[in-house]
């Protein structure tokens, strides 16, 4: 089974980076007097895999725009860990697309919260394209989006009405949405493109770095229970193999492809969660719910186990290693 690594490992690498890059020659000493060295300017990007959204990862951090970004997010935990050797301004949010990266303002929902199921701060005024905090000298992008370009939080929800209303038999979601997917992935991979083309425009020296999605659903999809709020609700068996295989692996290979088709860096998140998926005992995603009392709402995204794991692989694509 795999192991998370130590941020701790994270953090050390990136001071020893930073100081083979920051140690001026001789030359340069003599000429002037030592000064400190810059942090490494990071823009973080994507929807709510990256901001973190759920209770399960912590407190929401300011300022509280609806985007619903955590302390326990991966930039978030990164920040924490790397202190001054980054300066990181994180702009993901909640239900982003690759278009409200690189040219739409998106009007943010918020972190929904019992009773009512949604945030009762909303609505919340637009936020502007994620791309307006990228800058000349950034040195680093990352940025995790895709899954709601192909509607993942429609599908998600219509998969557990549809798989209560055939009492759990057969694939019903699949049968209405396997048709749209190749569309759906079609359009992802040309305003991919484009995001990445609009970010490198934007800060042609930065290191571009995008990060794919975990492992969702197991290897064997009748490992997850029929009716269980934490994990799937009434998802049926076939439903659940469907996702995996018809939606969270061709997003992740659409991802991929663009990325390696303009020499960005790939952060592959779904082979080392294997075996920690929201049916696993040891899971590093919560389900719909995180729990039942008290009444949390999880609506399958990472927990902290999850979003420390996305920090450890995060974390050294973003210092070169």
């Amino acid at each position: 089974m795999p192991r998370v690594p130590s941020r701790l490992a994270v953090a050390g690498t990136a001071a020893t980076l930073a100081l083979g890059l920051i140690t001026p020659t001789a030359a340069q000493a003599a000429a002037k007097p030592a000064t400190r060295a810059a942090a490494l300017k990071w823009a973080a990007l994507g929807d709510s895999y990256t901001a973190g959204v759920i209770e399960a990862t912590g407190d929401l951090t300011a300022p509280q725009d609806g985007c619903a970004r955590t302390t326990g997010s991966y930039p978030e935990l990164l920040r924490r860990d790397l202190g001054s050797l980054v300066d990181l301004h994180n702009v993901s949010c909640s239900g982003a697309t690759s278009p409200d990266v690189y040219a739409d303002k998106q009007s943010p929902l918020g972190r929904p919260l019992p009773p009512l199921g949604t945030d009762p701060d909303a609505p919340y005024p637009p936020v502007p394209p994620q791309i307006d905090t990228v800058t000349p000298d950034t040195d680093v992008i990352t940025v995790g989006i895709g899954g709601n370009d192909l509607g993942f939080g429609q599908i998600l929800k219509d998969c557990i009405e549809l798989g209560a209303t055939h009492l759990g038999q057969g694939t019903p979601c699949k049968d209405k949405y396997a048709a749209q997917l190749p569309g759906r992935l079609n359009r992802l991979r040309t305003d991919y493109g484009t995001m990445l083309a609009a970010l490198r425009a934007k800060a042609p020296s930065a290191k571009v770095v995008t990060v794919g999605y975990p492992h969702l659903v197991p290897e064997d999809a009748a490992r997850c229970q029929y009716g269980n709020p934490l994990q799937f609700a009434t998802f049926t068996t076939g439903d659940l193999a469907w996702a995996r295989t018809g939606v969270l692996e061709p997003l992740n290979l659409v991802i991929e492809q663009v990325s390696s088709a303009q020499q960005d860096t790939y952060v592959d998140l779904y082979p080392g969660s294997a075996g920690h998926s929201v049916c696993d005992a040891d899971h590093w995603l919560d389900g719909v719910l995180t729990s039942v009392v008290p009444l949390r709402y999880a609506l399958v995204h990472p927990n902290a186990r999850g979003q420390a794991f996305a920090a450890d692989r995060v974390g050294s694509a973003l210092l070169g290693n």
